[in-house]
């Protein structure tokens, strides 16, 4: 059984990405849900994950906190991942950063496809995504959706979320994406295989400092 997370990458009240994410959800079932595949939407919103506040950088594997702890073992237990994200500034939100750098090992060695909206089609928050993701070992497909807050929405008011209206050729792009997804996924499963969740320690062997910081940055070790 393979596990995609749909993952709704906006905290902001009254937000749109919680109905693109049941969009992509709906469609993402209806497209492979019999193909042994399942879909799972993860928000942020749930985790209330405050900015970084681990004492030791996510690649040595060791998590003093339990919002940490539980995170990890929720991002730990899907095989790939659907970002669902806006663009703030262009770039994507900050509640979205701030979750990926909390882990490392628990991101690595699994397909990441992204569904983007904004005036642009949030296509500049999908770039810098890629490589915040690249960076935690995730693989990312290359298709990607990009809906329009004028053209896939009517909106009255732009403090509300008003209503999803997708044009109809996001649908096909979305299944292509999700497609990649899924294979991607289940061609890094050996990957996945030969090492344990925490640290990226091979099988059986438990993760020390030495042998997860090299997986990371020097920025981030030393940080």
């Amino acid at each position: 059984m393979t596990r995609i997370a749909i993952i709704t990458g906006s905290t902001r009240p009254r937000r749109r990405a919680a109905l693109v994410a049941a969009w992509v959800c709906e469609v993402a079932e209806r497209h492979a849900g019999a193909r042994g595949v399942t879909f799972e939407t993860v928000d942020l919103a749930d985790f209330d994950l405050p900015v970084l506040d681990e004492p030791i950088p996510a690649a040595i594997g060791e998590y003093a906190n339990e919002h940490t702890r539980r995170w990890a073992s929720v991002i730990d237990g899907f095989d790939g991942f659907i970002f669902v994200t806006p663009e703030y500034n262009h770039s994507y939100p900050a509640a979205l950063k701030n979750a990926i750098d909390y882990l490392f090992a628990e991101w690595g060695d699994k397909a990441a496809g992204f569904v983007s909206y904004g005036l642009q089609g949030g296509v500049r928050a999908v770039e810098h995504l890629r490589a915040a993701a690249s960076e935690v070992k995730l693989a990312d497909v290359r298709t990607c959706v990009a809906l329009s807050l004028f053209g896939d929405f009517t909106i009255s008011d732009m403090t509300q979320p008003g209503e999803f209206t997708p044009g109809d050729h996001q649908e096909p792009t979305l299944i292509r994406m999700i497609d990649e997804v899924i294979a991607w996924s289940a061609a890094l499963a050996p990957l996945r295989a030969g090492r344990t969740a925490a640290g990226g320690a091979p099988s059986g062997e438990a993760p020390t400092r030495e042998t997860t910081a090299g997986a990371a940055a020097a920025d981030e070790v030393l940080a």
